[in-house]
């Protein structure tokens, strides 16, 4: 396959992958209660792990499909300000809260689909791409994402153009 047919079909891809992502999203039917206190839950789980920070995630939390090789330190701040950041939602959009290791929201299995999308792209794709400026080229969750949960499909409208002076 090459590179130029790589290209054409990632687009169609990205915009199959975000529209389940949405539509899992849209379907999720967690049940009503207290607000979720999202500074307590990561709270909560600094002290599970406190004086083992250093230690493999793996070791500390169960049903790790991703991240494996990263300390459950790590692995913390990239759920907490890598994942809810980029997506502009908490920890419910995937997780079940107490029940962290649950599979039951699909969108933590589309996450985790979505992170082999990346190391895809930027392992397999974009280091085969010649010319390329940088030597490391990578694309993250907020490359699309934005901070928003479901990704840009559209540019805004552009601002009118001046005449030239």
């Amino acid at each position: 396959m090459t590179i130029r047919a790589v290209r054409a079909g990632l687009p169609a891809l990205l915009v199959v992958l975000c529209l389940t992502s949405e539509a899992a999203a849209q379907t999720d039917s967690t049940p009503p209660g207290p607000p979720f206190d999202q500074a307590a839950a990561i709270a909560d789980l600094r002290k599970f792990i406190a004086g083992k920070e250093d230690q493999p995630a793996i070791d500390l939390f169960n049903n790790i499909q991703a991240y494996k090789g990263v300390t459950a330190g790590r692995f913390l701040r990239i759920m907490e300000l890598g994942f809810t950041t980029a997506l502009g939602v908490d920890c419910t959009h995937c997780h079940k809260p107490g029940v962290w290791d649950s599979d039951e929201k699909p969108t933590k299995q589309i996450a985790r689909e979505m992170m082999a999308m990346l190391n895809a792209i930027n392992n397999d794709y974009l280091k085969k791409i010649p010319n390329l400026r940088s030597t490391n080229p990578q694309v993250n969750c907020t490359t699309c994402h934005r901070g928003q949960r479901r990704p840009a499909l559209e540019l805004p409208p552009a601002a009118p153009s001046r005449p030239p002076e």
